[in-house]
């Protein structure tokens, strides 16, 4: 994976977090034909950036949270 798709990658994942609509690590692998590790690991990249993203187990989803 070049570096340009990775940051296509974590915009998308950034994107659908927002929205509340990844799905799980495993459908977000599945949509991105990349594996769940895969997966996992860009998240935590896009935590180390600065966001505030995590699973919510309820809803199903990597979610962001707000910062107050």
């Amino acid at each position: 994976m070049t570096r340009a798709e990775k940051e296509s990658l974590k915009f998308r994942i950034l994107r659908l977090a927002a929205l509340k609509s990844t799905g799980s690590p495993a459908d977000l692998a599945s949509r991105f034909e990349i594996s769940e590790r895969s997966v996992k690991r860009i998240v935590s990249e896009i935590r180390d950036q600065g966001n505030t993203i995590r699973y919510c187990p309820m809803r199903r989803s990597y979610v962001m949270e707000k910062e107050f």
